[in-house]
């Protein structure tokens, strides 16, 4: 869905009530100092914030910017939560306090959670439940979570979505994506960010959150993915009963894996949990490219055995084999401290313009990462980091790459989990084997022959469809060249196609 011509009157309408409910939380003297904006509107959130900032807003950036998204309802907290994966543009502190920003709201009464359950599942509450806890244990923006018991006798929450929450997150995203063609257009600095990209990631992923049945398939997946791993283990879902309003998953029994009084009083070993949830995150992004993108201490849990169990897979993140080869290369080579290597594999990547001197980008890099490495983990801050990372990207104008934005957040969370965790865990020794195992693997000849023939199949079923897109666009002012060019191209194709049939 992307923003119309009136969609963007009604935003523009809006305005004046958002600016209200930031001014008074004192976000806008903090979003004044984003210098990505163009003077003009830096000004007038200056003033702004000068004549309507109220005597007990936040003085920290993030938790005015929390309050402000609260106030102004679900969507907007919701998005504020997305906003936290845009460092880029809001900087690394306050990204990291919407990381944690906190989405509770009270709960809707037992009786209607009750009719919801029937309205869902199309039966009485009594023949799904032997019990049900008409009090809620957790209320958020989205939806609310129940105990409750099958009639089997097993323990499960259910995540029942809010009354009319659809209808308004589709508001709320129409909104969205008109303040980002607003901002584009009057901020060409922004483009780069490539805002309207980042409500399509929030609108994906909002799609998944108000659709309870691909919040199941994405545990299903999770739990695939890990089925041989030790050390963690995904709840099941309970598919039969499940629906697009209602989840019914694994009650989970544990400790927050960042209580550790607790975990040490539990006599649990924290140098273990440490290791598997490293080892645990690496393999979700590295090996299947497919990882919990909502990695806050709130879902992750700590079974008696010593087993992580994650929960709430509503936001999970994907990256492509070239995505995560391009991140394994770029993180041994971090490593070994080879910033020319780091230069290169930005510059085949596209990330780099050709005007750009690799060499200064390469010191660039060193003089950000050479104070850091090999420091443990409670010596080392994250988000200063890529605060730094940022500038540099700033400074050589590196387009922004989606695909990242949620791994990036993933990843500050998982930082603060660890610091709290096990603050003198060595992240570079546990990385390091990780990360080599893991590239040996993947460069060998065969994967790599597998790899290729995967990309033939792929082009030889989308050949036909190329080849009309082709004859579509000809016309007769096309030069004979450039029809010689599309079609050299179309038999190059064709030929791998027959060589990837014998190989």
């Amino acid at each position: 869905m992307r923003a119309s011509a009136w969609q963007m009157v009604l935003a523009m309408f809006r305005l004046p009530a958002i600016a209200w409910h930031l001014g008074r939380a004192g976000a806008l003297g903090h979003i004044a100092k984003i210098t990505l904006l163009p003077a003009w509107m830096r000004r007038l959130c200056a003033g702004l914030d000068a004549l309507v900032r109220s005597r007990s807003a936040r003085r920290d950036a993030g938790g005015a910017l929390a309050e402000a998204l609260i106030r102004l309802g679900p969507g907007f907290i919701k998005f504020g939560q997305a906003l936290s994966t845009r460092a880029d543009l809001i900087g690394p502190e306050m990204a990291h306090s919407l990381s944690l920003l906190q989405d509770r709201l009270p709960a809707f009464p037992g009786a209607l959670a009750r009719r919801r359950i029937e309205a869902e599942a199309g039966r009485p509450v009594t023949e799904i439940f032997r019990q049900f806890d008409d009090e809620a244990v957790a209320a958020a923006s989205i939806a609310q979570v129940h105990q409750a018991e099958l009639v089997d006798g097993r323990r499960v929450a259910v995540k029942l979505l809010r009354p009319g929450i659809r209808r308004r997150m589709q508001a709320d995203t129409a909104l969205f994506y008109s303040l980002a063609r607003i901002l584009e257009g009057a901020a060409p600095n922004l483009r780069r960010l490539r805002l309207v990209a980042a409500v399509d990631q929030f609108t994906q992923i909002s799609d998944i959150e108000l659709d309870l049945r691909l919040e199941a398939a994405a545990a299903g997946k999770l739990a695939d993915n890990m089925a041989g791993d030790s050390g963690i283990t995904v709840p099941w879902v309970d598919l039969e009963n499940t629906t697009s309003g209602m989840l019914i998953i694994e009650w989970v029994e544990g400790i927050r894996i960042d209580d550790v009084e607790a975990l040490t009083a539990a006599g649990h070993d924290i140098g273990k949990i440490t290791e598997a949830a490293a080892r645990s995150f690496f393999n979700q992004v590295f090996r299947d490219g497919f990882f919990h993108a909502d990695m806050h201490p709130g879902n992750i849990f700590v079974a008696a055995d010593g087993t992580l169990v994650p929960i709430d897979f509503g936001i999970m993140g994907h990256l492509d084999f070239g995505d995560r080869l391009f991140l394994a290369r770029l993180l041994t080579a971090m490593l070994d401290r080879d910033y020319d290597m780091v230069a290169r594999l930005h510059a085949d990547a596209g990330m780099l313009a050709d005007h750009v001197s690799l060499a200064h980008f390469a010191q660039s890099v060193r003089a950000v990462a050479d104070p850091v490495m090999g420091k443990a983990l409670g010596e080392v801050s994250l988000g200063t980091v890529l605060g730094q990372i940022f500038q540099i990207s700033t400074r050589f104008e590196i387009a922004v790459q989606p695909q990242y934005n949620l791994l990036q957040k993933t990843m500050m969370m998982a930082e603060g989990v660890a610091r709290q965790l096990n603050p003198d865990a060595d992240m570079w020794s546990l990385a390091r084997p990780l990360a080599s195992d893991w590239m040996a693997e993947q460069m060998n000849f065969t994967r790599r022959a597998e790899g290729l023939v995967d990309d033939v199949i792929s082009l030889v079923t989308r050949l036909p469809r190329l080849l009309e897109t082709l004859e579509t666009q000809k016309s007769p002012q096309t030069p004979p060249a450039q029809n010689g060019g599309a079609l050299a191209v179309a038999l190059l194709a064709l030929g791998l196609a027959i060589l990837a049939i014998f190989i």
